[in-house]
């Protein structure tokens, strides 16, 4: 086994068995993955659900916050924080519709437009880079069982995603070199 700091350590009985926990092993790639992308993104101080969400209110203009946090998989308790502080940003917008004065409905300024646009390259790059230590066809691989794990586990889930019949809502264009994305679609 390798450690942080790169060092081999070899398996033996007296390890502690957590590392050999998918759940464990699970929470330190998140760890490893919001790291990665908060460097390379640094500049627009926007968080990974932040990003999420305001790729979702720019799929979806006019989106309300229930459904938000459900495209995104969530915590619907704690989605108003998020919405709270790209509002005090100043990257989106909640306007009120006459048929339902009690739902708000999210809209990205001009300022959330630009800054998601901006942003779009340093988030592709973050992505190649948490898969950068693996092959090709281990990537595939990843990516495939990756999706595989969320999709069949997501009812488990305290905010599962919810799937959308009104279209997907999260669509982002996709950078010419980034394949890793298209190989997990056919890998096994």
């Amino acid at each position: 086994m390798n450690t942080d700091s790169g060092e081999q350590v070899q398996d033996n009985d007296d390890e502690l068995a957590v590392y050999d926990m998918p759940g464990h092993l699970v929470r330190r790639l998140n760890q490893i993955a919001v790291s990665i992308f908060l460097d390379a993104t640094r500049q627009f101080g926007i968080t990974p659900v932040q990003f999420s969400a305001l790729t979702a209110i720019s799929s979806v203009p006019g989106i309300d916050q229930r459904r938000l946090s459900r495209v995104i998989a969530f915590d619907r308790s704690t989605i108003g924080d998020v919405v709270q502080r790209l509002e005090k940003r100043g990257l989106i917008s909640s306007e009120k519709k006459e048929a339902d004065r009690r739902t708000n409905h999210l809209v990205l300024t001009s300022e959330g437009a630009t800054t998601l646009s901006a942003m779009q390259h340093a988030v592709w790059k973050s992505n190649d880079d948490l898969l950068k230590p693996l092959s090709e066809e281990e990537r595939a691989t990843f990516m495939f069982l990756l999706k595989k794990l969320v999709n069949l586990n997501n009812q488990m889930s305290r905010a599962p995603l919810v799937p959308d019949k009104q279209g997907p809502a999260i669509l982002v264009r996709k950078p010419i070199g980034t394949n890793w994305h298209r190989a997990s679609r056919t890998a096994h």
